[in-house]
């Protein structure tokens, strides 16, 4: 990635945000993997969020997938252990990207989601 883009995404790692975390339920009891699904909203399209969450996944070492919706939010599904998450959730709150302003996310452990072997953009 060429300088002019590294620098910009990373003036977004230190910033602070004033975005909040919902959790909607408690992690699920086991000492392995978590998977959670998560909805981030306030100004998160056409801002590289996708491009800046992939990142952001690859950092933390999760795996999953990230989407545009048609209401304006982003839509995450992510598995790792719990310390993976737990960065992920934090670079998810600052938002990812520097143009990024994120009001909240909304975070679910879901078991049922699927695992996959990278993390991706899904559209």
């Amino acid at each position: 990635m060429g300088s002019l883009f590294k620098d910009f995404f990373e003036k977004g790692k230190n910033r602070e945000s004033n975005g909040e975390v919902i959790y909607t339920n408690e992690p699920m009891e086991n000492n392995g993997q978590q998977k959670m699904r998560a909805t981030i909203s306030g100004r998160v399209q056409g801002v590289g969020f996708r491009f800046s969450t992939q990142q952001a996944a690859d950092e933390a070492g999760v795996k999953g997938i990230v989407r545009n919706e048609n209401d304006g939010t982003v839509y995450v599904e992510a598995v790792g252990d719990e310390k993976q998450l737990s960065q992920f959730i934090e670079a998810l709150r600052k938002g990812p990207s520097p143009a990024a302003d994120v009001d909240k996310v909304v975070v679910t452990y879901d078991e049922k989601i699927e695992e996959k072997t990278i993390f991706s953009q899904v559209n």
